[in-house]
């Protein structure tokens, strides 16, 4: 019997570039599974998909080892961020609260 194929995305964004690549996959494919069937770390050597935090269409999946993709899915993997989002506001915040007490 001929198993049933369904098509996903996989992308990734490195610093200086993003690719986002179409794969077809088994039904009941799991969400790892699929990364490492799309070969997205033959473009990116440094990946490491089997530890990898990743999502679907900007949720995270807590066990991707177990989460079945669904026709139409976009996995995301995700990168460590460089800074902390909170901290770079709060340092722009009080960067700006200096300027204004400058000028007054």
């Amino acid at each position: 019997m001929v198993e049933a194929m369904i098509e996903i995305e996989v992308v990734y964004t490195a610093v200086d570039r993003q690719l986002l690549l179409s794969v077809s996959v088994p039904a009941g494919t799991t969400v790892r599974a699929a990364l490492l069937k799309s070969g997205m770390h033959q473009a990116f050597p440094e990946l490491d998909l089997s530890q990898c935090p990743v999502g679907i269409f900007g949720k995270v999946i807590a066990d991707p080892d177990s989460r079945p993709v669904q026709s139409g899915d976009r996995i995301e993997i995700y990168r460590p961020l460089l800074a902390d989002p909170k901290e770079v506001r709060r340092l722009r915040a009080a960067k700006a609260a200096e300027a204004k007490a400058r000028n007054q």
